[in-house]
């Protein structure tokens, strides 16, 4: 498989995207470090070639950070894991901006509240971060949680969804 990269500048620092020719997003964050974002995929996805360029997703995040925090929604990503996983990875996208839930909350949406762990799990191996806003899933006591991009992070984004919705 060949993919594209891109770093682009936002508010919160270097975000870099990596999407396949068809330009479905693999796998982002906040880093300029391209070998951070080849890293959050397992070695059988990672692609076999990896040229620089521009990638469609890039507008969508520089509009999000615009103020437009559904242009995220519609930029089409690819990922491959578990019928849970990927079930949870969906949801996560159906999860309004300024409204975040609790991994309990998360885990109910998927069927079992009981699955808080898996709940988790599901976030922290989500690759494309930003557009499948895993930063939208807070512990049940309210805190932040982890976070692959930091905590500073996940806290501008989830102010910067509160303070718009």
């Amino acid at each position: 498989m060949n993919a594209i990269i891109q770093t682009i500048d936002t508010a919160d620092g270097a975000f870099t995207i990596l999407a396949d020719y068809r330009q479905r997003v693999l796998a982002s964050g906040w880093t300029d470090d391209h070998e951070a974002i080849l890293n959050r995929l397992s070695a059988a996805r990672r692609p076999t070639s990896v040229v620089e360029g521009e990638t469609d997703a890039a507008a969508s995040a520089l509009a999000y950070y615009a103020g437009d925090l559904e242009a995220i929604d519609a930029v089409a990503v690819t990922q491959t894991g578990t019928q849970l996983q990927l079930a949870g990875w969906a949801a996560l996208r159906g999860i309004a901006p300024g409204d975040p839930l609790t991994y309990t909350s998360f885990a109910a949406r998927l069927g079992n509240p009981r699955a808080v762990r898996a709940a988790a799990s599901i976030c922290a191996r989500n690759a494309p971060a930003l557009f499948v806003p895993c930063h939208r899933v807070l512990r049940t006591d309210g805190t932040f949680g982890g976070f692959a991009w930091g905590l500073d992070v996940k806290e501008r984004l989830l102010a910067r969804e509160a303070a718009a919705a």
